[in-house]
């Protein structure tokens, strides 16, 4: 049944099919994050610092795919009424889908914060403990949350009828600048460094007499913020169109649908990144 506000449209032959893949990726990533948190919480192994902000990564994953598979919904209900909507939560699907990208990106800085400080300061014991790590984790939640007013507070996100879905529009603004800076600049290039500060700094202990056991556990740690930056060089890699399209926002009009074709290559990117993370945790490896 049409709402009176809805506009009768046609639609691409590959819009369906599309659909329905991004909501059976998004579907798998729900259930893979569910399983990791169920688990991370039942099983004591998992009671540590470094799980604690595994499990806010998964949570992070899990409110993401949660928030995109709503939209999703919303974007085959449309295409499949052949009709051009716009609900009156699409606006706030906008902003939680925003709000929740920011809190991925920095879960993953979280974590590189960590491993960065057990190696460098592995006798301040205070900036590793579950206290100080817990604030950090509730404070870039709570940041993540504000970052995303301004886009409310402008009317930045709007309803993009040839995508089905509400998002800033990508062109030449503070906005969008606002936001490749915020979501996406700060928490790469920090980790970027954290990493290639670490790759010095374990160079060094190699080249100096130091304890094995010393040298070991700070290539582990290492080795921890590298699967983090394959974390990121996947985001990036799936997330490449999306970059290509608000590079040309800023010179012309991105191409027809263009929201539509971002999403698929970031959507199937959520699996992955699940994947990466499971691997990554040891103990649930072991499990």
């Amino acid at each position: 049944m049409y709402n009176n506000n809805s506009l009768s449209i046609s639609i691409e032959s590959w819009f369906i099919p599309v659909d329905i893949l991004d909501i059976i990726c998004l579907s798998l990533v729900i259930i893979f994050a569910l399983v990791c948190l169920v688990i991370i919480i039942l099983y004591k192994t998992c009671h540590t610092v470094p799980m604690m902000l595994v499990a806010n990564s998964c949570l992070a994953e899990l409110l993401i795919s949660i928030v995109a598979f709503w939209m999703a919904i919303f974007t085959l209900q449309n295409d499949l009424q052949r009709r051009e909507y716009e609900d009156s939560l699409c606006i706030f699907r906008g902003y939680i889908d925003s709000m929740t990208c920011c809190a991925q990106n920095y879960s993953y800085l979280l974590q590189a914060i960590y491993r960065y400080l057990k190696v460098i300061y592995p006798t301040q014991l205070f900036w590793q403990s579950k206290r100080v790590q817990m604030f950090l984790i509730i404070s870039s939640w709570i940041v993540s949350f504000i970052y995303a007013f301004p886009l409310i507070f402008t009317s930045a996100i709007s309803y993009q009828a040839d995508d089905q879905i509400c998002q800033v529009p990508l062109h030449f603004s503070i906005v969008t600048i606002y936001n490749i800076f915020f979501l996406y600049i700060i928490p790469v290039n920090s980790i970027m460094f954290i990493y290639l500060k670490l790759v010095r700094y374990v160079k060094k202990m190699s080249q100096h007499v130091i304890t094995a056991n010393n040298l070991i556990r700070a290539e582990r740690e290492l080795e921890m913020v590298y699967r983090i930056v394959m974390l990121v060089i996947t985001l990036l890699a799936f997330g490449f169109p999306y970059i290509i399209f608000i590079f040309m926002g800023f010179f012309t009009l991105p191409p027809k649908y263009h929201f539509r074709i971002a999403y698929i290559f970031i959507d199937v990117s959520l699996v992955f990144i699940m994947i990466i993370i499971f691997h990554s945790a040891e103990p649930l490896k072991h499990l």
